[in-house]
């Protein structure tokens, strides 16, 4: 009993001990280069402009629900921000270090997504140290921190999606009580107010309880009443609230008129205190814009079947010789898109029947598959990193069940951590030759 103690000791030190690691890292790997490059990136055109409108109170019109710029314009005024940027093209001077303050919370979510992602491997079931491995890969994963580098929204759907899971697979083992339940659905539902293709995560849960709620009934628990209103709550009821309480924020802080005006009826425009009219006028709108309207082409959108190959990486900016791109960590985006293969064949040809590699399986696919059915408007590679996390996973998940894991483990991470660092400079926009910048298009493709 002693020993069995003293181990559990040791297995306890060593979670908080790779705990604090993933932090240091993912601090390290995100907050480096922020400020670089002192010029607009990618998107920063969209979501500088919003984070403006928050802060002078100005109506802006982005197609999202508003918690993600949200959160970016909170950082902006917590760091001193003042909105006098115009965010009017990529590669626009940033002439003072206050910029820096709206890059900061997207960094945060990012740094923080290795850890969460660590977390909920344990969860399933994961052994520490494997858990540890995925959560290093993520750290040194170039797509990843560049998504978060920058003025982005992304991170914040992909960390409180998957805070929402670990939530979630917690409640489930602890035969769904509230102190888990209840966080699981403030942190789904944030997920989905920042964009809502953060529905999937809830999908995913909601999918896996009402399967447990099946098994409930066939074993004709008498609780079946209590358990389908503490789901309908925490699935439906909470969720709601917190995406309408986004919405209610929104209105407040926008009191003024701006160019967001255009987009909206004169009585939205009038209404201000009209909650319910204007929160369905704006989803309306919002469906509209992604649905119907953002049909143009772009030079570096890409199909979904394409994502799991890295085919097509993004070009966010340029400046002489320094560039940045949305570029995956080659060794760890096409290992465990192989390891994804391997695992479809186990489990639909095999019939490979493990229940932490099918809710894996289930994640990745939750996240990937709703593409299909994107015809109208433009995807891009980005679109792929909820689903690269959990092809990661599966990645660790089927190498840790097969003999000298150990010595492929240490390869795999030799290797990754190479390729983290030979890419790096079209992570951070580090200056490179010409010939440089040759020697790192292994495709045509990522011209």
């Amino acid at each position: 009993m002693e020993t069995t103690s003293i181990k559990t000791r040791k297995n306890n030190k060593w979670v908080f001990v790779f705990a604090f690691l993933l932090i240091f890292l993912g601090f390290i790997t995100h907050f480096i280069f922020i400020g670089r490059p002192a010029e607009v990136v990618f998107d920063e055109v969209h979501y500088g402009k919003y984070a403006n409108g928050y802060l002078k109170g100005e109506n802006f019109f982005s197609g999202h629900p508003p918690l993600g710029i949200e959160i970016i314009a909170l950082g902006g005024w917590l760091g001193g921000y003042h909105p006098h940027f115009s965010f009017d093209h990529i590669g626009e001077k940033l002439t003072d270090k206050s910029y820096i303050a709206l890059r900061v919370m997207p960094n945060l979510a990012g740094s923080l997504i290795p850890l969460t992602v660590y977390i909920l491997a344990m969860v399933l079931g994961f052994p520490s140290g494997l858990a540890f491995l995925v959560g290093l890969l993520l750290n040194f994963e170039n797509a990843l921190i560049v998504q978060s580098h920058f003025i982005l929204i992304d991170p914040f759907l992909i960390l409180f999606g998957f805070l929402g899971l670990v939530f979630f697979f917690t409640a489930r083992k602890k035969n769904y009580g509230w102190k888990y339940l209840l966080p699981m659905s403030l942190f789904l539902a944030m997920s989905f107010s920042v964009k809502w293709t953060g529905l999937s995560f809830i999908a995913i849960a909601g999918c896996i309880a009402l399967w447990d709620l099946i098994i409930f009934l066939k074993n004709k628990e008498q609780r079946i009443l209590k358990r389908l209103i503490k789901l309908s709550l925490c699935f439906l009821a909470l969720p709601l609230l917190v995406y309408s309480l986004t919405f209610y924020i929104n209105f407040k802080l926008l009191s003024k008129s701006g160019p967001g005006d255009a987009f909206m009826s004169e009585e939205f425009r009038s209404g201000r205190e009209n909650f319910i009219e204007k929160f369905i006028e704006l989803n309306e709108a919002d469906y509209n814009s992604n649905v119907k309207y953002l049909t143009a082409t772009h030079p570096y959108s890409s199909k979904f079947y394409t994502w799991p190959f890295m085919i097509r990486p993004i070009f966010y900016w340029v400046n002489g010789d320094a560039r940045i791109y949305l570029l995956g960590n080659p060794i760890i985006w096409w290992l465990s898109t192989l390891a994804v293969f391997l695992l479809i064949i186990y489990i639909f040809i095999k019939k490979f029947k493990d229940s932490t590699a099918n809710i894996l399986m289930i994640g990745y696919l939750f996240n990937f598959l709703p593409f299909m059915g994107v015809t109208t408007r433009t995807t891009f590679l980005y679109h792929y990193l909820s689903s690269l996390i959990f092809s990661i996973a599966i990645l660790v998940y089927l190498i840790g069940k097969i003999k000298y894991s150990k010595i492929i483990f240490a390869v795999l991470f030799v290797l990754a951590i190479a390729a983290f660092l030979y890419f790096a400079p079209l992570t951070y926009g580090l200056n490179m030759s010409s010939q440089q910048y040759e020697n790192h298009v292994w495709l045509d493709s990522w011209r």
